[in-house]
């Protein structure tokens, strides 16, 4: 049965829902970029969002070899990596790992070898070309793989004891209950102590990002409009909506929140 969302739009939200927002915790890939790109405008914005003291976090399913140069670059609080296994915090290019893994290389070992078990079903799959980099999961690109294919591939995960998630980039084989929530709690409680929950509002585009929009943990989320490609697939829906799609949306959502930040709290 087909899920559809129905959401606020952002431009119908009072201004006073997000005057008390100081973290932004965002998605890259379809929500920071535009068409693969950072664009100028989106680098204004971060630029603006830090002389305004609202602090950027970027939480993605990129490798850790990838975000460790990318978050000493960008005007931002620091990083995740790898969908929440990874946490670059601001000006440190060596990251925590979030999640327990006693021995890398033998946990290496065991995800080239269920991609091996999956290959044998799905041939045409390809190991990401980022994937050398990575430290707690393992990729390969989404692009040619059906809804029903990335069922069956998140079954058979399931089944040798791995998680699986996809984003518009990629698929992922990673540990079971390693997510996005799940690292930012982390990251917050160890290491972001000073943000409550509607100082915080996380932001996404897929299927890699739901439990960024799950209410329990994170009552102010926003989806930029391109998350609509994704109504039926997703449980946890985003309580708003921006009208702009990729980078533009979350151009958007950062002129609405520094123009609610002009109003008295």
């Amino acid at each position: 049965m087909s899920r559809h969302l129905s959401l606020s739009p952002l431009s119908e939200v009072s201004s006073t829902s997000f005057n008390k927002i100081r973290l932004i915790a965002t998605d890259m890939d379809g929500t920071l970029t535009r068409r693969g790109k950072f664009t100028p405008a989106l680098l204004q914005a971060l630029e603006d969002l830090a002389a305004a003291d609202i602090q950027v976090l970027i939480v993605t399913g990129r490798s850790a070899g990838w975000v460790s140069g990318l978050s000493s670059l960008m005007p931002v609080a620091g990083a995740m990596a790898e969908n929440g296994g990874l946490y670059f915090p601001p000006g440190n290019q060596k990251p925590i790992v979030l999640t327990p893994i006693p021995d890398l290389v033998q946990h290496r070992q065991h995800l080239a070898t269920t991609f091996e078990n999956l290959q044998t079903k799905f041939p045409q799959i390809q190991e990401s070309a980022d994937n050398c980099f990575r430290i707690t999961d393992w990729t390969f690109d989404v692009a040619g793989l059906s809804q029903d294919e990335l069922q069956t591939i998140d079954n058979l995960c399931q089944q040798m004891g791995w998680g699986f998630t996809y984003s518009n980039v990629q698929c992922h084989i990673k540990p079971q209950g390693q997510d996005k929530a799940v690292g930012l709690l982390q990251v917050l409680r160890e290491y972001l102590p000073d943000y409550s929950p509607e100082q915080i509002v996380t932001v996404g585009d897929s299927p890699n990002d739901e439990s960024l929009f799950d209410p329990h943990y994170f009552p102010v989320s926003v989806g930029v409009a391109n998350v609509l490609e994704y109504a039926d697939k997703l449980q946890h829906q985003p309580a708003y909506m921006t009208a702009a799609a990729e980078g533009d949306g979350f151009c958007e959502l950062s002129s609405y929140i520094l123009q609610s930040f002009q109003i008295p709290n």
